[in-house]
């Protein structure tokens, strides 16, 4: 399967319509990010059932913005519309291999449970500004 390039207009819709979609956050003069993108796409094409999908920083930044990349290639894992996994840096081969691994690993209920009890846990309206 080809990367799909994610866009303020399809973000959504790719996110909302498969249950796991890696985004790879970077920018075309990013160097770490142009040596990232040959492992991105080897994985991407070990793993058909999974959609990979980039995010070009510089032609969406509002994007970029809107989930606080401060630096590329930035990898995040979103699982039943929750992100799972972000980290900063250009991953090896074999660590991309682990964090999807692990990623498929989790108890998607376990996940959601434990989101539910940390809003539970946190005061309500969260802390005021003084």
């Amino acid at each position: 399967m080809s990367t799909v390039e994610l866009t303020k207009e399809n973000f959504d819709q790719v996110v909302s319509e498969n249950d796991f979609v890696l985004i790879d956050f970077w920018a075309s003069w990013c160097g770490p990010c142009r040596q990232f993108a040959p492992v991105y796409e080897g994985a991407s094409e070990r793993h058909p059932d999974l959609v990979f999908a980039k995010v070009d920083t510089e032609a969406e930044q509002e994007l970029a913005e809107a989930f606080e990349i401060r630096s590329i290639p930035t990898l995040m894992i979103v699982r039943d519309n929750i992100a799972v996994f972000a980290q900063p840096g250009a991953l090896p081969e074999t660590a991309l291999e682990g964090v999807i691994g692990q990623a498929r690993g989790l108890d998607m209920n376990e996940v959601r449970k434990s989101i539910e009890e940390a809003k539970e846990a946190a005061p309500e309206g969260g802390a005021a500004a003084s």
